[in-house]
């Protein structure tokens, strides 16, 4: 991993980029089902668990030299997009601060689909469903089955510490996150 700083820029002044007619590229690393819900007008979807930065920066317009632009939907996501593309030798990227959520605040255009619930939510009603079958299990059925609850305690402490989440990446393969092609996309075949 490289140690360069990533840099960011608030979604009003990249918003103001593009209304002075700058190219913006800017793609959206969060699953399809929650880009498909709400995104930035300008975003496309690459999502983070099959980007692959040598494939987008080949594929855009603007080529390598020009600023590539990240957002999630807080930005974690999107630091992380950041990093790999550094990491791949692609320092030209920029994180969008807040990500949707504070571009949608901020009172830009967002394009709307259908409704889903949100990776993160998915993770805590998962991580809640797991801990209350490991506690009800070890309680009626064999104490062992506490180790199931502390198992997902020490996941969910792992994921704080190093904002690193594995539940996260297998939720947002499973196919309830996914999106049916409805046209080109940035990064999709």
């Amino acid at each position: 991993m490289s140690t360069k700083t990533i840099t960011s820029i608030a979604p009003k002044e990249l918003y103001q980029l593009h209304q002075q007619g700058t190219d913006i590229d800017l793609l959206d690393v969060r699953t399809p089902v929650e880009f498909r819900e709400v995104h930035a007008q300008l975003a496309q979807n690459a999502p983070l668990d099959s980007l692959d930065p040598c494939k987008v920066m080949d594929e855009r317009n603007g080529g390598a030299g020009d600023p590539l632009y990240l957002v999630c939907r807080s930005g974690s996501r999107a630091s992380k997009a950041c990093e790999k593309f550094i990491a791949a030798g692609y320092p030209n990227v920029v994180n969008v601060e807040g990500g949707t959520i504070a571009w949608e605040a901020s009172g830009l255009p967002v394009n709307r689909g259908k409704k889903s619930i949100s990776l993160e939510r998915q993770v805590r009603i998962a991580a809640g469903l797991l801990v209350l079958v490991g506690a009800i299990l070890g309680y009626f059925v064999n104490p062992y089955f506490i180790g199931l609850s502390a198992f997902v305690g020490a996941g969910l402490t792992f994921a704080g510490i190093t904002d690193t989440c594995g539940m996260g990446m297998i939720l947002a393969k499973m196919p309830w996150n996914q999106v049916k092609s409805e046209g080109p996309s940035c990064c999709t075949p």
